[in-house]
């Protein structure tokens, strides 16, 4: 294999037309001008200089090694500096899939100190939920997956589900093998019930107490989640609606069709018009992590996010 060094130093021999001239340009000395010469003759098998008294010249594959040297050096200096740049934070880029409330709270904060700080990396945002999130982040579609999991039922919930209801949700479904996994935080779920409703005034509500109502429910893992904590509780949720839109779910709460368990997160930017959140039982809290692969978590924009995120989420 031809080595960069001994093209720079052909290069600076057929300029300079002599080994020593060219070793003062490069600051070595004469004997190692030729010893790399007569390494790079023996990589490429002929001979590409030929010495007559005190000058130097090319042989005709010398001269062409000479043409192609240039191309080659010029598009591995160009690659250096863009592998510099990227390392230094200033190119690169990072590709984050989301799930929606994450979107609307951790991601914008972030994004926008990291543009601030570093204007040359280019940053992109596509919203999934888990586990297609982290599909595509094992199949090369983006650096940093946001994810979030239902480790295990709260103190208080049946540790068996009720027939029907399906293993609990402990983010097996996606796995986190070959995953690295950084928590962020825990985000409590809440119930709201319209500003009018018998129980709007309680400070926490027990879910068999909202058997009977009539169900709100958001994107289908989150449908799946009501359901298993639901049926532990002793009943089986009527969900009339179905939505992924948070501001929706609210605003048919609001306008008393029905009860809701939504996340916290997903409520900190939405307007809570005609409804109130109460604390539920048993309690029920879902881990948000950041996910990327072990290589990317080394490369400096990735884990320059990763960063940002986790002090996101301690505010």
């Amino acid at each position: 294999m031809i080595e960069a060094r001994h093209l720079r130093v052909l290069r600076t021999v057929a300029r300079t037309g002599s080994f020593s001239a060219a070793a003062r340009e490069l600051g070595c000395t004469q004997p190692a001008v030729s010893q790399q010469m007569r390494a790079l003759e023996r990589t490429v098998g002929t001979l590409l200089l030929v010495r007559t008294g005190r000058e130097t010249r090319l042989t005709e594959a010398g001269e062409a090694l000479v043409r192609h040297a240039a191309g080659i050096l010029a598009s591995l200096t160009a690659a250096e500096e863009e592998v510099a740049a990227i390392a230094g934070l200033r190119a690169g880029r990072v590709r984050l899939v989301s799930f929606p409330s994450a979107s609307a709270t951790l991601v914008p904060g972030v994004f926008a100190a990291l543009r601030a700080e570093h204007p040359g990396v280019r940053m992109s945002l596509v919203e999934a939920q888990p586990p297609p999130s982290v599909e595509m982040l094992r199949e090369g579609e983006c650096e940093i997956a946001l994810a979030y999991r239902y480790p295990e039922p709260a103190a208080g919930i049946a540790g068996t589900a009720r027939a029907g209801s399906g293993a609990p949700d402990t983010g097996e479904e996606w796995g986190e093998d070959g995953l690295v996994v950084r928590p962020l935080l825990t985000d409590r779920l809440v119930g709201l019930l319209p500003r009018g409703h018998r129980l709007a005034d309680a400070e926490r509500v027990e879910l068999a107490e909202l058997a009977g109502e009539s169900w709100i429910a958001g994107c289908p893992r989150c449908r799946r989640q009501l359901v298993r904590i639901c049926e532990r509780a002793g009943f089986t949720p009527r969900i009339d609606f179905a939505t992924d839109d948070y501001p929706a779910a609210v605003g048919l709460v609001g306008a008393g069709l029905g009860v809701a368990v939504l996340s916290e997160m997903a409520l900190e930017p939405v307007r809570l018009s005609g409804v109130r959140t109460v604390r539920i039982g048993p309690e029920v809290r879902r881990e948000v992590v950041a996910l990327t692969l072990p290589d990317l978590a080394r490369v400096p924009v990735v884990a320059a996010v990763l960063d940002r995120l986790s002090a996101a989420a301690r505010r």
